[in-house]
C-alpha cells in the first residue's frame, strides 16, 4: 500500500482547481487499504469520465497520469481503452500521452491501440513516427491491414512526403499486402498536389492490373491535377473514359472540367471558356445542378474574353436558381464590368451585393477603385475608400496606389502626399511595407514628380519603413536620369549609413544613369566596385558600359570587356556583338569586324536589324559600297525591312562615289516598296540629286513615292520636286 505521506501533498494541490465528484474520488486513495482495490477504483472511475454523455477526457487523462505517478497501474485493458477511445473523439494529443505513459511503465498495447496511435502521429503531423509504430506492430506480430497503410499513406502525402508514401506503398505490396481504391486514390491525389501527373496517370493504369477499379474520385482527382496545369485536352478524354465505363460525372467533375477551361481561355483564344460553357449546359442537361463554385468560375471565365453580357446573364440564372453568390462570384463580374467600361453598372452591382449581406473582400474593393480610376470617377473611387475604412477594412497599397494614378491622371496629384500623411499616420489602416510602398515612389518617378518621390522616401526613413534597397533603387536610377548626381550620391550614402546592403540592381541602375550622363569614369569605378563586392555584372551591364566606351572612343576598353565577357558565365548576345562591331568599324578595323561577324556566326547568334543597319551604314562611310550592297542584299533575304537610316546610308555611299545608275535604281526600290520619305532622307535625295543631275532626264528619272504622308514627316513627289527647282531653278522641273 501506498504511503500517504506521499501522495497526499501533490493530491491536495490537484483537488484545488477540480469538480467535488473528483475530490471524493481521488480521497479513495488516502481512505484504501487496498492497492487492488484502489486500482479497481481508478479504471472505475476512468471508464465513468470518459463514458459519460460529456465525457471529460482531461479530467480521465489527469486522473490516469495521478495513477501512474503513483504506482497504481490500471489494466491492459483499459489503457488501451482508454487510447483507443481518446483516438476515435479526436483527442489526439491527449491519447499520445497516455501511450507514452503506458510505454513507460510496460504496459502491453494491443492491434487497436497501436493502429490508434498512428492515426494520432498522422494527425500531429508527424507520420514519419506512424511508420515506426507500424513496423513495432508487425514486429509483435500483427498483420498490417489495407485501412492502417491508407492511413499513413495519406500522412506523408498530406505533409507532402509522397515519394515515402510511395516507397511503403511498394514495399508493403512486396509483402503481399492488397492495396484498395482508397490507396491508390491517396498516392494519386498526393502525386497531383506536387504536380507528378505522369506518375498519377501511371498508377490509374496500375489499379487495374490489381482488379482495382478507378472510382469517380480517382477520375476527378486526375482531372483536377490535369486542369490545374493547363492540360484540359487530357482532362476531357478521362470524361471520355469514365462514359465508356459507365461512371457518371458528378458535380465536381464538370465544376473541374469548366475551372480548367475557362482559366485557359484568355483574349486570344476564347474557345477553351466557349467550351467550358459548352460542358456547363451539358451538366445542366443531366439535370446535374451547379454550385457557386461553379458559376463563379464560368462567370470569371466569360469575363476574362469579353463576353459580359453572358456573364451577366449567368450571374441572374445562377440567383434565379436560389444559389447565391459570394463574394468571389461577385468581385469577378464587378470587374469584368469596370473593363467593359461599365463602372457605374459596377458600382450598382457592389451595392447589390452589400443589400444582399455579402461582404466585399479586399479584392472587391481594388477592382472596383481601379475601374473607377480608370472611368475617371475618382471621386466615386474615393468614396468607396471612405466606405471601406468605415467598415473597419484595412486598405493596401494597391488601393492607395490605383487612387493615386487617378487623380494624377486628373490633375489632383496633391491628393498623393494626402494618401500617404494618411498612411503613415493612422497604422491601423494599412501596414506600411517598404516594399509596397515603393509603389508610390515609382509612380511619382515615372511621371517625373521626383521631388515629391523623394518626400516620400524621407517619410518612409523616418518612419522606419524602409528595410530593403528597393525604394532606394528606383530613386537612384531616376536621380541620375534627371541630372541630380548629388542627390543620387546622397541617396548611395544613406543606404551605408542605414547598413543597407546594395544589390546587383544598386549597381546597374548606377551604372546606367552615369554612362546615360557620358561620366563614364564613375560609371566605371562602380562596375569595379560592383565585382569587388561579390555581384556579378549582367549582360545588360556589360552592354551599357560598352556602348558608353565606344561612344567615348575607348574602345580597347570597350573591347577588354567583350573578351573578359566571353571568359565568364555572362555571354556577350546579339547587343554586344553590335556595339564592339560599330566600334570597330568607326576606328577603320574592317578586318576585325569582319572576324567579329564570323565569331557572332560560330556562336549560333543570328544578326538582326540592328547588326545590318550598322554595317551597311559603316561600310558605306569607309567606301566599302560592295561590301554595303552585299549586306544590303543578305538583310533583304534574312526578311529584315530596311528603315530609312539604311536607305540614307546607301543613298549618301552611292552619291559620294558617283554611282549615279545606283543612285536611281535604289530610288526606284524605295518607291516600289512604298517608302515614305521622312525629312531627313529627303534632304539627302535632294543634295544627291543637285549633285548627280547635270547630265541626266530628272523628270524621267525620279520615280512616284507615295502620296501618303506619316505624322507630318514625310513628302511627296510634287513636294520633292518643288523643294528641288527652289534649289536648282535652272533645272526647270514640274510637278507630275
Amino acid at each position: 500500500m501506498m504511503k500517504k505521506s506521499l501522495f497526499i501533498p501533490h493530491l491536495q494541490s490537484f483537488s484545488q482547481t477540480q469538480s467535488l465528484h473528483r475530490n471524493t474520488f481521488i480521497n479513495l486513495f488516502s481512505s484504501t487499504t487496498s492497492t487492488s482495490l484502489a486500482i479497481t477504483d481508478v479504471e472505475t472511475k476512468l471508464r465513468s469520465l470518459c463514458e459519460e454523455p460529456t465525457s471529460q477526457f482531461t479530467d480521465a487523462v489527469s486522473l490516469f497520469t495521478q495513477s501512474i505517478n503513483s504506482s497504481l497501474i490500471p489494466s491492459g485493458s483499459t489503457c488501451n481503452f482508454l487510447v483507443t477511445l481518446l483516438t476515435k473523439s479526436k483527442q489526439y494529443n491527449s491519447a499520445l500521452k497516455v501511450y507514452a505513459l503506458m510505454t513507460r511503465v510496460e504496459v502491453s498495447s494491443s492491434f487497436l491501440t497501436l493502429t490508434a496511435v498512428i492515426e494520432c502521429f498522422v494527425h500531429a503531423y508527424k507520420p514519419e513516427f506512424g511508420i515506426g509504430v507500424l513496423g513495432l506492430l508487425i514486429k509483435r506480430g500483427f498483420s498490417a491491414n489495407t485501412y492502417v497503410v491508407n492511413v499513413l499513406l495519406k500522412g506523408l502525402c498530406r505533409k507532402g512526403e509522397v515519394f515515402k508514401a510511395m516507397e511503403l506503398f511498394r514495399e508493403l505490396g512486396r509483402n503481399c499486402l492488397s492495396p484498395d481504391v482508397v490507396s491508390f486514390n491517396t498516392l494519386i491525389n498526393g502525386l497531383c498536389k506536387v504536380k507528378k501527373l505522369e506518375e498519377a496517370m501511371d498508377l490509374r493504369g496500375e489499379m487495374e492490373g490489381v482488379n482495382c477499379i478507378p472510382s469517380l474520385v480517382t477520375y476527378s482527382t486526375l482531372m483536377d491535377g490535369l486542369c490545374k496545369v493547363g492540360r484540359v485536352n487530357e482532362a476531357m478524354g478521362l470524361l471520355e473514359e469514365m462514359r465508356v465505363k459507365g461512371i457518371d460525372a458528378d458535380v465536381v467533375v464538370y465544376g473541374t472540367l469548366i475551372s480548367g477551361f475557362c482559366h485557359k481561355g484568355n483574349d486570344d483564344d476564347d474557345d477553351y471558356v466557349i467550351r467550358g460553357k459548352e460542358l456547363f449546359d451539358e451538366m445542366l442537361g443531366k439535370g446535374i445542378s451547379p454550385n457557386v463554385i461553379t458559376y463563379t468560375c464560368l462567370i470569371n471565365g466569360l469575363c476574362k474574353i469579353g463576353q459580359w453580357k453572358e456573364a451577366t446573364q449567368v450571374f441572374d440564372e445562377m440567383t434565379e436558381r436560389g444559389i447565391r453568390p459570394d463574394a468571389v462570384t461577385y468581385t469577378g463580374l464587378i470587374d469584368g464590368l469596370c473593363k467593359d467600361g461599365r463602372a457605374t453598372k459596377a458600382v450598382e452591382l457592389f451595392n447589390l451585393m452589400l443589400e444582399k449581406g455579402e461582404e466585399p473582400s479586399i479584392m472587391t474593393y481594388n477592382v472596383l477603385i481601379c475601374g473607377l480610376c480608370k472611368a475617371g470617377l475618382v471621386m466615386d473611387g474615393f468614396r468607396i475608400l471612405e466606405l471601406m475604412m468605415a467598415k473597419g477594412k484595412k486598405p493596401d497599397v494597391v488601393i492607395y496606389t490605383n487612387l493615386a494614378s487617378g487623380f494624377y491622371a486628373n490633375g489632383k496629384a496633391d491628393k498623393v502626399m494626402v494618401f500617404f500623411d494618411l498612411m503613415l499616420q493612422d497604422q491601423n489602416i494599412v501596414e506600411l511595407e517598404g516594399w509596397k510602398l515603393s509603389v508610390l515612389i515609382q509612380g511619382l518617378c515615372k511621371q517625373g514628380r521626383l521631388d515629391e518621390a523623394l518626400e516620400i522616401h524621407r517619410k518612409m526613413v523616418e518612419s522606419r519603413s524602409i528595410t530593403n534597397m528597393v525604394p532606394y533603387n528606383m530613386l537612384i536610377g531616376a536621380c541620375l536620369k534627371a541630372g541630380n548626381v548629388e542627390k543620387a550620391m546622397g541617396l548611395w550614402k544613406q543606404v551605408l549609413q542605414l547598413g543597407l546592403v546594395p544589390d546587383s540592381f544598386t549597381y546597374s541602375v548606377t551604372i546606367n544613369g552615369f554612362c546615360k550622363l557620358h561620366l563614364v569614369n564613375i560609371a566605371k569605378g562602380f562596375f569595379i566596385q560592383m565585382r569587388a563586392y561579390g555581384h556579378n555584372p549582367t549582360l545588360f551591364d556589360y552592354n551599357t558600359l560598352m556602348a558608353t566606351l565606344c561612344k567615348d572612343s575607348s574602345l580597347e576598353q570597350a573591347k577588354r570587356l567583350f573578351h573578359e565577357m566571353k571568359s565568364t558565365n555572362c555571354e556577350p548576345d546579339v547587343a554586344s556583338f553590335n556595339t564592339i562591331i560599330n566600334g570597330t568599324l568607326k576606328a577603320g578595323d574592317i578586318q576585325s569586324a569582319k572576324q567579329l561577324l564570323m565569331d557572332m556566326h560560330q556562336r549560333g547568334l543570328a544578326p538582326d536589324a540592328l547588326t545590318f543597319s550598322v554595317l551597311i551604314n559603316r561600310f558605306c562611310k569607309l567606301g566599302q559600297l560592295e561590301d554595303a550592297k552585299s549586306v544590303f542584299e543578305r538583310m533583304i533575304a534574312c526578311g529584315f525591312t530596311p528603315d530609312a537610316f539604311v536607305y540614307d546610308s546607301l543613298l549618301k555611299g552611292f552619291c559620294s562615289r558617283g554611282e549615279k545608275e545606283e543612285f536611281i535604281n535604289l530610288l526606284r526600290k524605295m518607291a516600289a516598296k512604298g517608302v515614305v520619305l521622312d525629312s531627313e532622307i529627303t534632304s539627302t535625295i535632294l543634295e544627291c540629286i543637285c549633285h548627280i543631275s547635270e547630265d541626266l532626264n530628272i523628270m524621267e528619272l525620279l520615280p512616284s513615292f507615295s502620296q501618303q504622308p506619316s505624322e507630318g514627316l514625310s513628302i511627296t513627289c510634287n513636294e520633292l520636286l518643288v523643294k528641288l527647282q527652289k534649289l536648282h531653278p535652272e533645272l526647270q522641273l514640274s510637278a507630275a
